[in-house]
C-alpha cells in the first residue's frame, strides 16, 4: 500500500513538471534565445537612461560553511541614483547595517550601529566609482550590477546560454522571466512588461563554488522621478561619530592599509 501510495505521488509530481516547463524545453533548442537577449538590452537600455531613479530592494544571500550547510542572510536596501554622479544606498540586515553614500567627489560608508565611517576620494562617475569600490575597496553598492550605464555588455560578457522562461508575476507586477548562463555564473531576471521594463527580481547563482550560493534581490517600489537634492547624497557626520580607515584590497584579494 506505502508502495502505490509512493508510486501515486510520484506520478503526480513527473505529471506536475510535465506541465509547468513545457515553454522551458521547447526554448532549451537555441543556445541563445534572441528574444532573451532583447528583452535583457531593452531592460538595460531603459534603466540606463535614467537620469534619476529610486528603488527598494530585499536581498536575499546564501553563505556556505566549510561542512557544506548553507545559511541564508537577508538585507532590506533602499537605493537612489542621480546620474552621472550621485548614489545612496541604505542597508539594513541580519549581518549589517550601513549607509553607502557618493557624491561625485568621495565615497563614504557609515555605520550607525558602531558609529564609525570611512571616507575616500572616489572618480568622477557612477560607473567608475562602482569600478573602484568593486575592485580596490571589496565594496558592492546595492544593486550595483544594474545601475552601472553599461549593464548589459557587463552581463552579457561570456553568455552562452539564454532562454525566455515565460510569464511571471512578482510583487504584483506581471513580468517576463529571462534566464542565462555564463561559465562562471548563471542569473535570471524577471523585467516587467510596458512601456517601463523595469527589473523587479534578480537572481544571481555562483557556479565556481561547488555548492552553487545564490543571491536573490526582489525590487519595489520603482520611482523614475524622484524628487532629489545634493544633500541626500552628501555625508555629514552626526556627533559622537569615529573615523577610520577604509580596508585596501591587494592585489591577491586580501586587505591592507
Amino acid at each position: 500500500m506505502r508502495i502505490a501510495k509512493f508510486r501515486t505521488i510520484a506520478n503526480l509530481v513527473a505529471l506536475v513538471a510535465l506541465i509547468s516547463v513545457p515553454a522551458i524545453a521547447s526554448a532549451q533548442a537555441p543556445a541563445v534565445d534572441v528574444e532573451a537577449i532583447r528583452l535583457l538590452r531593452r531592460m538595460t537600455n531603459y534603466l540606463g537612461g535614467l537620469q534619476q531613479f529610486s528603488v527598494d530592494t530585499q536581498t536575499t544571500v546564501e553563505a556556505v560553511l566549510t561542512s557544506g550547510q548553507k545559511l541564508q542572510f537577508d538585507t532590506l536596501n533602499n537605493v537612489i541614483v542621480r546620474r552621472p554622479d550621485k548614489l545612496r544606498g541604505e542597508r539594513k540586515g541580519d549581518l549589517v547595517r550601513q549607509t553607502f553614500y557618493y557624491d561625485g567627489k568621495t565615497l563614504t560608508i557609515y555605520n550607525p550601529v558602531d558609529k564609525y565611517y570611512a571616507t575616500v576620494p572616489a572618480p568622477d562617475t557612477l560607473d567608475e566609482m562602482l569600478h573602484f569600490a568593486r575592485e580596490s575597496l571589496g565594496i558592492v553598492a546595492p544593486s550595483g550590477d544594474l545601475v552601472y550605464s553599461n549593464a548589459y555588455e557587463l552581463l552579457t560578457h561570456g553568455v552562452n546560454w539564454a532562454i525566455v522562461v515565460g510569464k511571471a508575476v512578482i510583487t504584483g507586477v506581471k513580468c517576463d522571466h529571462v534566464a542565462f548562463s555564463r561559465p562562471d555564473l548563471d542569473f535570471q531576471v524577471w523585467i516587467a512588461e510596458g512601456d517601463k521594463p523595469l527589473p523587479h527580481k534578480y537572481v544571481i547563482t555562483t557556479k565556481d563554488v561547488p555548492e552553487q550560493p545564490q543571491s536573490v534581490v526582489i525590487m519595489t517600489n520603482w520611482n523614475v522621478s524622484p524628487d532629489l537634492t545634493n544633500a541626500m547624497f552628501t555625508f555629514m557626520p552626526p556627533p559622537g561619530v569615529t573615523e577610520i580607515e577604509f580596508l585596501r584590497l591587494t592585489a591577491a584579494g586580501a586587505s591592507s592599509r
